[in-house]
């Protein structure tokens, strides 16, 4: 048995073409795969595969926190500058509270690597329990972000991070990760002793 507080995440994919089966969604695997690496809690997934219609976007998202429980959300695509990309005006139409630092931490990283990731219009929120995330749309791009370079000069922190901690304080379950993956960033006083064997 799994020591740990178990946790319901839900994962979108914002694609007209993948949702109408023109290709094959890559958006979800890359999160699941990611996500599968980096928790150690067990994971209860709630996944979604819709089009880039502001209306269905908002309803899915409410529906992910509100109905299913969900106490962390991701989405990939959509956050672009083009007509169609409405997953941040979205996920902003849901939140109760905006979380900034996430939209700007994932751009610093990105820009690392492309010169366009100034486009990349990506924000974070907290609607009830739950942390609401946007994420580029590409897998690649998806780990960078969630995951950082800490390879770099100087190392540079994945937002993910930061993720146990602001589900601590708005009342979420106590996510554990593989530090191989990601270092969970807590202050001492919120550390828990780990599960015994």
């Amino acid at each position: 048995m799994n020591a740990f507080e178990s946790v319901r995440i839900g994962l979108v994919s914002v694609s007209d073409r993948a949702s109408g089966g023109v290709y094959a969604d890559q958006g979800i695997p890359a999160l699941r795969d990611w996500l599968t690496r980096a928790l150690r809690n067990p994971v209860e997934w709630q996944e979604r595969l819709i089009p880039d219609e502001q209306p269905r976007i908002e309803a899915t998202l409410r529906e992910l926190v509100d109905d299913a429980g969900c106490h962390l959300v991701l989405t990939t695509g959509g956050t672009g500058p083009a007509p169609r990309d409405v997953t941040p005006e979205a996920t902003l139409a849901v939140a109760d509270r905006v979380m900034p630092g996430f939209g700007e931490q994932m751009r610093q990283i990105s820009l690392a690597f492309v010169p366009t990731a100034i486009l990349s219009r990506q924000v974070a929120v907290i609607r009830k329990g739950a942390l609401l995330i946007n994420l580029p749309g590409q897998p690649k791009s998806i780990a960078e972000t969630l995951q950082g370079l800490p390879q770099g000069t100087p190392p540079v922190h994945g937002i993910f991070a930061a993720v146990p901690y602001c589900l601590d304080l708005i009342g979420g379950p106590y996510l554990e990760t593989d530090e191989a993956v990601c270092a969970a960033f807590r202050p001492k006083s919120a550390r828990r002793p780990g599960p015994v064997a």
